[in-house]
């Protein structure tokens, strides 16, 4: 009974954990929006909607009779939360940073210029060209300029 109890206990907390994965992701999702991808504030929506989450959840636990608030439980949805964040921190800067490196878009110390899409020539966002800007063709391109 206490085994059986005991993994009860641990997939509540995993349930918890993966919650705060979801809501985590969907507040990093609307903070990266909100404030054009400034990492911090995507962390920070991250971790806030995980935090809501969990308080809520544990508010109606609360007002439950059998079951009633946990801290355990919250500090696993929001470290669910921060997992996402930090996850979304490590991959986004990585793949963003090799991106611009290998088109050129640095000097040698690793600065952007002012204005990389004054390099290609397209009206892209970092510097790289639309799908319906590779269909045309280049002199209805530069027509469009």
């Amino acid at each position: 009974m206490i085994a059986n109890l005991n993994g009860q206990v641990e997939r509540d907390k995993a349930l918890h954990f993966l919650g705060g994965n979801l809501y985590g992701l969907a507040g990093a999702g609307i903070a990266k929006q909100l404030s054009d991808g400034d990492r911090y504030w995507t962390f920070a929506g991250a971790v806030g909607g995980s935090l809501m989450i969990g308080l809520a959840k544990e508010a109606v636990d609360a007002g439950q009779r059998e079951n009633g608030w946990d801290n355990e439980d919250l500090l696993a949805t929001v470290l669910g939360g921060m997992t996402v964040g930090l996850t979304i921190e490590l991959f986004t800067n990585k793949k963003r940073q090799k991106r611009r490196n290998s088109l050129g878009f640095t000097d040698v110390g690793g600065n952007l210029p002012a204005d990389p899409l004054l390099l290609t020539g397209f009206d892209t966002v970092d510097g790289l060209p639309t799908m319906a800007e590779l269909g045309l063709s280049t002199q209805v391109r530069e027509g469009l300029q």
